[in-house]
């Protein structure tokens, strides 16, 4: 495997499409399939839903997520 392909980011746009966790440092945490994500790691998800606190307190068509927020993002394996 070449180390471009190592790079966190393109291993993120490799996932566009695919169900995330996105935590944010507030310790919110988004669900959702995600659309597209740029340089910045700002994240836009659609059919999204909000937890706070491990409970669902939302749900978005699409939502804009900055990337300065993020504290991490966890790809959902597929089943």
């Amino acid at each position: 495997m070449s180390e471009q392909n190592k790079k966190p980011l393109n291993v993120l746009q490799k996932t566009i499409g695919k169900k995330v966790s996105i935590r944010l440092k507030n310790d919110h945490e988004y669900k959702g399939k995600m659309l597209n994500i740029d340089q910045y790691m700002n994240v836009i998800l659609t059919d999204a839903e909000e937890y706070i606190d491990g409970k669902i307190s939302a749900n978005y068509g699409k939502l804009v997520i900055r990337g300065n927020n993020v504290l991490f993002i966890k790809i959902t394996p597929d089943l």
